[in-house]
């Protein structure tokens, strides 16, 4: 019987490969950082406060809105009180809108104006415009919305106009319905 081989050191064989190698000298970068967290938007919180508030204290309905004065509605003689209904129910589809948020009452005046004109050129029906709720201003007073009110009434190709929706501004925006364009 021939006599049993010893099994190679397979240790001693990869020492031997490895030898000669040097150590990887180690990367000169930065470890990543996290991503810092989203900012608390505290002025949306409380614009939303301030709308759920409103609406739990403010008109039942739309007739009454109106008889309070509280909500910017303006219908042209001779229309039916249905139109305006079905603009405050969204029965026609916003085709452009203006936010005059950071506007002085000048800058406000020439940006609606200028909007109109586009608006009607275009062939926009239902537009809407964002006045904001006065948040800002001094005792919180809408000042925008009541010098909207008479911008829009003065205008011959506004229609009608009422306070948005809540999906699309609430008591900070109104919809404005324009003429047809002939």
């Amino acid at each position: 019987m021939p006599a049993a081989r010893k099994p190679p050191d397979h240790d001693l064989e990869f020492r031997r490969a490895v030898a000669d190698v040097q150590p990887i000298a180690p990367a000169r970068r930065r470890p990543l950082r996290r991503a810092p967290p989203a900012p608390i938007p505290q002025q949306t919180r409380r614009d939303e406060r301030a709308a759920l508030a409103e609406t739990l204290n403010g008109p039942v309905s739309l007739e009454d809105a109106l008889e309070s004065g509280e909500e910017l509605a303006f219908l042209r003689d001779g229309l039916s009180r249905q139109t305006l209904r079905r603009l405050r129910r969204g029965h026609w589809v916003v085709q452009d809108d203006l936010d005059l948020h950071g506007m002085n009452r000048a800058q406000a005046a020439i940006s609606v104006a200028e909007f109109l004109h586009r608006c009607a050129l275009r062939g926009r029906l239902c537009v809407r415009i964002v006045h904001g709720k006065g948040l800002g201003s001094p005792n919180r007073e809408p000042v925008l919305k009541h010098k909207l009110r008479n911008w829009l009434m003065m205008r011959d190709e506004v229609l009608a106009f009422c306070q948005a929706p809540q999906a699309h501004g609430g008591s900070g925006a109104v919809l404005v319905l324009l003429r047809a364009r002939t």
